[in-house]
């Protein structure tokens, strides 16, 4: 398997488990430092493998009057303070082609939504920049589907990839985890990923906005890298989960990340 490696120290697939963390959305450029300095001291003092995640502009909303962040210039430059101020990679999503080279200038991580997995334009955007793609493989797709997503990619000669797992379509408003498309993935050759957080959401399940089962996400988390076939384990994190402006059902609580970690951690070491 390819060893991806990001920057700041950061690889996938290196034999660490990396985490990926942050709000949803950047609901102020405040709230974002906030968040980013905590997170950032506490993987100081667990000597964590960390990339801090947020995202300018949340295109796939439930709603029209649904907040969506800051827009992408006012969104990369408090990303771009958060990079320099706190010493750590950024991830942020992208929607459409235009928008890849412009957030690879500051971001070191691009994420294909998972609605988007299949957007040709937009992934071969994302892979002509050289940065690293971390893919969300689509709820209506079979992981074995993302060997094409893959090969447009590598079309571009990047072989920066992460493939990343949150959940499929079960239904109406439900989705499932199979564990197997951890090790399918992965045996494309590239680094795998699991997003806890919007595994466990319920897509339009209040009408107006998306709901989910938050308090399942830890479990997800654990079972996922007790397979042994993750190299990084994504999560959405929030002060007061509550109050977030995108979601919110799903966000882990900040003041129980560190004890999500230390387990996670602990499940790592000995299942690789």
């Amino acid at each position: 398997m390819k060893k991806v490696i990001v920057d700041k120290g950061i690889v996938f697939g290196d034999g660490g488990l990396v985490f990926i963390a942050g709000p949803c959305v950047i609901e102020s450029r405040k709230m974002a430092l906030d968040l980013a300095a905590r997170l950032s001291a506490l993987a100081a003092k667990l000597g964590a493998k960390y990339v801090f995640k947020a995202s300018f502009d949340k295109a796939n909303r439930t709603s029209v009057d649904s907040f969506r962040g800051p827009g992408i210039e006012t969104g990369l430059d408090i990303l771009a303070e958060i990079r320099q101020t706190y010493g750590v990679p950024v991830l942020t999503d992208i929607h459409e082609p235009w928008q890849a080279k412009r957030a690879a200038e500051v971001c070191d991580i691009l994420q294909i939504p998972a609605f988007l997995a299949r957007q040709t334009d937009l992934v071969v955007a994302a892979g002509e920049t050289g940065a690293v793609v971390n893919v969300k493989k689509g709820q209506f797709m079979a992981p074995e589907d993302m060997a094409q997503v893959v090969r447009k990619i590598e079309s571009t000669g990047n072989r920066r990839i992460v493939l990343c797992e949150r959940g499929s379509s079960f239904g109406y408003r439900n989705l499932v985890v199979d564990m197997r498309s951890l090790a399918i993935m992965r045996e494309l050759g590239y680094p795998v990923v699991m997003d806890a957080t919007h595994a466990v959401q319920r897509p339009g399940g209040l009408g107006t906005g998306s709901g989910g089962d938050g308090k399942y996400a830890p479990l997800l988390a654990r079972a996922a890298v007790a397979t042994g076939a993750v190299d990084g384990v994504f999560m959405e994190t929030h002060v007061n989960p509550k109050v977030a402006k995108s979601d919110a059902a799903n966000a882990i609580k900040f003041s129980e990340v560190e004890k999500l970690w230390k387990s996670l951690a602990a499940i790592y070491a000995q299942v690789r």
